[in-house]
């Protein structure tokens, strides 16, 4: 996570439209954030909860760069948790990427975190990010017949477990990943390697201080 302040830039005109948290608010904003949605798993419908999880994410912006594409990533791995597993059916990004101009406005806030932080609206943004996944399983179900998805492609619960940890902790070691999954130890380099190979996370360090993280921008 973050340590320095950050800034975000409208991309047209590179002008600062928001401020995010102070850097030494991340780490508690995020466990706050983990915690609401540990405890509204039963409670919350998982597309809300889940398009509750990404806004908050941008709006808390913990990392210096990749916060979208990390809090994409970190939401399908949610949405995987609760047992919508869209990792081998779509991109989040196919359906942002036909306006990516209402993407960042309704998922973005303008203004000062802590100014907004008390009357921020989801509506339009949650409309708009469960109206995305519905329209996404509408597209994908009319290709299921002619596109098969592959052992190469397919994830299993224990990538699951690791992207999860990821998302958590911010990164997994293979001592952690041993702890997590009932795997041999070529087994669990094999697992990290399919996820670095599906572009889900990228490989830090080497040897024994080697360590994977989600991949971003």
């Amino acid at each position: 996570m973050r340590e320095r302040p950050v800034v975000v830039n409208d991309p047209r005109t590179r002008k600062v439209i928001y401020l995010p948290p102070d850097a030494k608010d991340v780490k508690i904003l995020v466990e706050d954030l983990d915690g609401f949605v540990d405890s509204s798993r039963n409670e919350i419908d998982p597309l809300i909860l889940a398009g509750i999880f990404h806004k908050q994410m941008v709006i808390i912006h913990p990392f210096m760069d990749g916060n979208g594409r990390t809090t994409r990533l970190a939401t399908k791995v949610l949405l995987a948790e609760m047992g919508l597993n869209t990792f081998n059916l779509f991109s989040f990004e196919n359906y942002y990427n036909k306006n990516v101009t209402k993407y960042f406005q309704t998922v973005g806030e303008f203004g000062n975190y802590y100014e907004l932080t008390s009357k921020i609206d989801f509506t339009s943004w949650l409309e708009y990010f469960t109206e995305g996944v519905i329209d996404e399983l509408l597209r994908v179900q009319k290709l299921l017949p002619e596109v098969g998805i592959s052992p190469e492609t397919k994830l299993q619960l224990y990538h699951i477990k690791i992207l999860k940890f990821i998302r958590e902790k911010g990164f997994i070691a293979d001592r952690d990943c041993a702890k997590l999954v009932d795997r041999a130890k070529a087994t669990r380099a094999l697992d990290f390697k399919k996820l670095i190979d599906l572009g889900l996370i990228d490989r830090k360090g080497q040897g024994k201080a080697t360590y994977y993280v989600l991949k971003e921008k």
